[in-house]
């Protein structure tokens, strides 16, 4: 459940949070009062693309801040399965988004991509706002709303099918790569038998690369090396004022007079450290000088390696590792060439039996798809008919596709009648603006049904819609909330009149600035509100009546 939205410097809002509640929050506002912003923060939050002009004038960042409680075991494990952890059953997804354009999100306030943002909330929250009526016309999305009605029975065979498609697409790519004539295979043999022999007589060991690249970095700076080791080591030993006599006559000048003072004593055996440190360092100072060797042939030698090397790099990868790996690749690859009719053969049985099991994979999602496409329809006809589709028949067609995909061979698509008489035709051909919003609803409510994600988020779905059919959407809705949160901007009374929280959205303006902000309304609050909402202007006592009369009556829905 989303439990608080916090918004700071974003378009007109300096600062504002809101406390949810389980049930329907409704938000509700003026026009212009800023109620897309109040979704456009919760998808920038969620990980939706930002753009600089969001942020406040004036403002050096935005941050959107979100709070979800999650303790719903199946939630907990596929957030697990993404590694994130909630903290005492809480998720705390949060971005800001700076004016030079980069944004950080973090959940948990461990720093993440966006594209984790965007997979942690299709975990936790489904939004829905107007764009989405017109993606109920696209077919190619009527086959998704299957598969999420019928996820449990397609948990097993949609990963399959997916799995078989692909193993048989690879089959067929192989078999087309294995179709040359002789000269064309003797050609390729050639070519990659010259390319093994390459890195084979290179004699390449893996971490080489880098030895020598130290070495050689090593070795070019030889004169440098040793001017700064004899300059240390004339300062440490070997010059007149050198520190380690220096040090010694401090020893003997601290030793002298450690036997009356426990403090003198422990300083001189401090010091007496210090000596043999520097001793010991001298020591290995000077060994390392008297070994250090540099030798022209030795460098050329390194030299003429990193050359071939690099040379090997630009071919076949960027390390020793890569390239060694594609020796193998090679070397398999012109055994292939070596056998071309055994391999031609394997390959053609391999394609073969994958193309069987799709085949019989496809089908039995076919089925399953069908069978649940009547559960599936029944139960949005219910819902259409709540929603004042008295005579409404609503059904999916099926056909088959000439070829194979990962989801199978299905083309689906909803038709609809939603009068007496008429046969049922595509979406596009007959639903209106209002009546796509309610189709909408209505699925939308049918699958939240089979859905695991608690909260909803509707962004004025009621749009075109009014009257009784005002008054059926309100109470779909306010059924769906008895099992889900939902939160829902709204310009129609009749849905705002059953909220569990109702908040309002409104704009303040000055000569400086224009703010929007968000408060909770407590029972008359939402009254007024509601009569707003209702007469406009001018609220009369009698649009005032109407409006408690409307609270009351959506309080007994409940």
């Amino acid at each position: 459940m989303l439990l608080s939205l916090h918004v700071k410097n974003l378009v007109l809002i300096d600062e504002a949070e809101v406390f949810f509640g389980p049930g329907l929050n409704i938000l509700s506002g003026e026009t212009g009062a800023g109620k897309s912003i109040i979704i456009g923060s919760v998808n920038l939050a969620l990980g939706e693309k930002a753009a600089k002009s969001m942020i406040r004038k004036n403002a050096d960042y935005a941050l959107i801040e979100l709070v979800f409680s999650v303790d719903q075991p199946h939630q907990i494990e596929a957030l697990h399965a993404l590694d994130v952890f909630p903290e005492e059953d809480t998720v705390i997804m949060s971005r800001k988004i700076m004016a030079s354009g980069r944004s950080i999100c973090k959940i948990n306030s461990e720093t993440v991509s966006a594209a984790l943002m965007r997979k942690v909330a299709s975990l936790l929250i489904d939004i829905h706002g107007q764009h989405e009526h017109q993606s109920l016309l696209a077919k190619k999305n009527h086959l998704k709303y299957l598969d999420a009605y019928a996820a449990e029975q397609l948990e097993d065979s949609l990963p399959a099918l997916s799995s078989c498609y692909h193993t048989y697409v690879q089959a067929q790519k192989a078999l087309e790569d294995a179709s040359m004539d002789a000269e064309q295979q003797a050609r390729e043999l050639s070519f990659l038998q010259y390319e093994i022999k390459e890195i084979e007589e290179a004699g390449l060991r893996p971490g080489e690369d880098a030895e020598l690249e130290a070495e050689y970095h090593r070795l070019s700076h030889a004169q440098k090396i040793m001017e700064a080791c004899a300059e240390a080591s004339e300062l440490c030993t070997d010059g007149a004022e050198n520190a380690a006599d220096q040090i010694s006559r401090a020893v003997r000048a601290l030793g002298s007079a450690a036997a009356y003072d426990e403090t003198v004593d422990g300083l001189s055996g401090q010091l007496q450290e210090i000596e043999n440190l520097l001793n010991d360092f001298n020591r290995e100072l000077s060994q390392y000088i008297q070994e250090f060797e540099f030798s022209d042939e030795t460098f050329s030698q390194i030299e003429q390696r990193l050359d071939q090397i690099n040379h090997l790099k630009s071919k076949y990868g960027k390390t020793i590792e890569i390239i060694l790996e594609e020796k193998d690749k090679k070397e398999r690859r012109a055994e292939q060439l070596e056998h071309l009719d055994e391999y031609r053969a394997e390959l053609e049985k391999t394609a073969a039996a994958a193309k069987k099991q799709l085949d019989e994979i496809s089908g039995r999602v076919s089925a399953i798809r069908k069978e649940q496409a009547v559960h599936l329809t029944g139960e949005i006809t219910e819902a259409l008919r709540a929603l004042n589709f008295a005579d409404v028949r609503f059904k999916m067609e099926f056909r088959e596709l000439d070829h194979d995909t990962a989801k199978g061979r299905d083309d689906a698509r909803f038709l609809i009648s939603t009068n007496p008489g008429e046969e049922e035709r595509p979406l596009d051909e007959i639903a209106s603006g209002g009546e796509l919003s309610r189709i909408m609803l209505a699925i939308k409510t049918v699958l939240a049904e089979n859905d695991e994600i608690e909260t909803l988020i509707f962004d004025e779905i009621d749009s075109g819609i009014s009257g009784r059919t005002a008054q059926m959407v309100a109470e779909k809705i306010k059924l769906t909330a008895s099992s889900h949160q939902i939160i829902c901007i709204t310009h129609l009374p009749q849905i705002a009149a059953m909220a569990d929280q109702h908040f309002l959205i409104e704009k303040t303006s000055t000569d400086m600035e224009t703010i929007s902000r968000i408060r909770p309304l407590d029972k008359e609050e939402s009254i007024k509100e509601l009569a707003r909402m209702l007469g406009g202007v001018s609220i009369t006592q009698t649009v005032m009546n109407s409006a408690r009369e409307m609270k009351e009556l959506a309080d007994s829905v409940r």
